[in-house]
């Protein structure tokens, strides 16, 4: 077994954790995998083409992106945030998990593009999540909106990632399937969906903890900065 075509996984592994761009690394490896495998380069140019054209449904987000600009031209943000700020009893903690449970339900049932990053992560939950920040810090930094449009932004992501796999028309359920049938092993969509239920009970459960975990975070710090202002 040739395996030298596992290169193209350390040339992705190495490009991550430089942080370079994803989309040349992820170009970078598959040459890489294509000509360590003996592919010709008129053949590899024409399987990443053909990958490319099969995908394109993917890249249909990209057209709610001037939508978002314009809603945020008009103060979509700012709006989301003194919406936050007068909702007295929605913390910080309830806002995130309970985006968290609509979006892996969603992403059970299939619908993974209700929600995500660029719809709705951006210009909402993020801007609602720093009002609900702003009313547990006296002051909030930079660092402090960075950090938590990246807790906002990972709990969207684990909520689709871990509930999708439950949806049993999901093609990594059927390339899972697909695989273990070429094994002699044969597996039904609703049994595979099914044994990744508890994962995402699972994932749901550890993300909730670690947003609360978060908020204590912030109310811990908010009590030692009154405490020093009151000295």
């Amino acid at each position: 077994m040739n395996y030298w075509p596992l290169l193209g996984v350390a040339v992705i592994v190495v490009g991550f954790a430089l942080r370079f761009n994803p989309v040349p690394v992820v170009v970078c490896a598959a040459l890489v995998s294509g000509l360590l495998a003996g592919l010709h380069v008129p053949d590899l140019l024409a399987l990443l083409g053909k990958s490319f054209v099969s995908s394109r449904m993917l890249m249909l987000f990209v057209l709610t992106l001037p939508a978002i600009g314009l809603l945020e031209h008009a103060g979509l943000r700012e709006h989301a945030q003194r919406w936050m700020g007068r909702l007295r009893g929605l913390t910080l903690a309830r806002l995130l998990i309970g985006y968290l449970l609509v979006r892996e339900l969603l992403a059970m049932l299939g619908l993974t593009g209700v929600a995500g990053a660029a719809q709705t992560v951006r210009p909402l939950l993020a801007p609602m999540g720093e009002g609900a920040v702003e009313k547990i810090l006296p002051v909030v930094t930079d660092a402090d909106r960075d950090e938590l449009r990246a807790v906002a932004a990972a709990t969207d992501n684990i909520g689709r990632f871990f509930g999708e796999d439950v949806f049993i028309a999901l093609g990594a359920v059927l390339l899972i399937q697909g695989f273990y049938a070429q094994h002699g092993i044969e597996l039904t969509p609703l049994s595979i969906a099914l044994w990744a239920l508890p994962t995402a009970i699972a994932a749901f459960v550890i993300q909730s903890v670690r947003v609360w975990l978060y908020q204590r975070r912030l109310q811990r710090r908010a009590a030692r900065m009154r405490a020093e202002q009151a000295a």
